[in-house]
C-alpha cells in the first residue's frame, strides 16, 4: 500500500510515517498544502491522509483540488477541530472519513482498512489474477490454492504488478511507486526483486506470470 500524509506537525507526520513503515506501506509526506496537492495530482496512492490546518493552501483547498482530478481517491481528514459542523463539512466536501487529534494509530489504520473496503478504487481487499490470489489487508498470497510467503517488499511489488496486469511497467515506475525512491541507470535493485519474486510465486508453478521486457520493464501476464 501506498499512501500520502499532508501534515504539518512534524511529530505527527513522523509517528504515522513510522507506523505505516513498519507494516510495510510505502509513505510521501507533505507538510504544506502545496506540495500535498502536487503529490496527490502526480502519484498513485491507495488513501491520501489529510490535515486541515496547512500552511500555504489549507486542507480545503487541497480537499476541493484532489476531488477535481480524482474523484475516486479515497481521503481521511485530519484535525484538531472536533466542532460537528467542522466534521459534516469535511464529508460534504468529499472527505470518506474524519478523525479528531488527538488520535490512537489503531483507530485512524482501522478507518483506512474500512475505507479501502468500500472503495470502488483498484484496492479491492481480494485481487486475482491468473490463478494469483492476493489479500492486500492480511497481507496474503496464494497461487493455485498453495500459500506463498513473501517478504514485505515482495509483496508490494507483486501488488504493484497485479494492479496493473498486461501494462508494462519501467523500472523508474516500479522504484518510485514501490520503493519510493528514483531509480538510478546503474542500480539494479528492481531487477534482483524481480528474481526473487519469481523464484517464489513463478518457478514452482508451470505458467510463468512475469516477464522480462529488455530495455523497457516489467509485464504481468499470462501467455499460452
Amino acid at each position: 500500500m501506498k499512501i500520502l500524509v499532508i501534515e504539518d506537525e512534524s511529530k505527527t507526520a513522523a509517528f504515522l510515517k513510522k507506523g505505516f513503515n513498519e507494516l510495510g506501506y510505502v509513505v510521501d509526506v507533505a507538510d504544506n498544502g502545496v506540495d500535498g496537492q502536487h503529490l496527490a495530482e502526480i502519484g498513485e496512492y491507495e488513501v491520501i491522509v489529510l490535515d486541515l490546518m496547512l500552511p500555504q493552501r489549507d486542507g480545503w483547498w487541497v480537499l476541493q483540488e484532489i476531488r477535481k482530478r480524482h474523484p475516486d481517491q479515497p481521503v481521511i481528514l485530519l484535525t484538531a477541530l472536533d466542532a460537528v459542523a467542522q466534521r459534516v463539512e469535511g464529508l460534504r466536501r468529499g472527505a470518506d472519513d474524519y478523525l479528531v487529534k488527538p488520535f490512537a494509530f489503531s483507530e485512524l489504520l482501522a478507518r483506512i482498512h474500512s475505507i479501502l473496503r468500500r472503495s470502488n478504487l483498484r484496492t479491492e481487499e481480494t485481487i486475482y489474477y491468473a490463478d494469483l490470489e492476493m489479500d492486500r489487508l492480511r497481507h496474503k498470497i496464494w497461487r493455485a490454492a498453495t500459500p506463498i510467503n513473501l517478504a514485505p517488499q515482495e509483496f508490494r511489488l507483486l501488488a504493484y504488478l497485479m494492479r496493473f496486469p498486461g501494462e508494462v511497467l519501467t523500472r523508474t515506475r516500479i522504484a518510485e511507486q514501490v520503493w519510493d525512491m528514483h531509480f538510478e541507470s546503474d542500480s539494479n535493485v528492481v531487477d534482483v526483486a524481480i528474481r526473487r519474486l519469481r523464484r517464489k510465486v513463478d518457478d514452482p508453478f508451470p505458467d510463468k506470470l512475469i516477464h522480462t521486457l529488455r530495455g523497457v520493464g516489467y509485464v504481468l501476464e499470462l501467455r499460452h
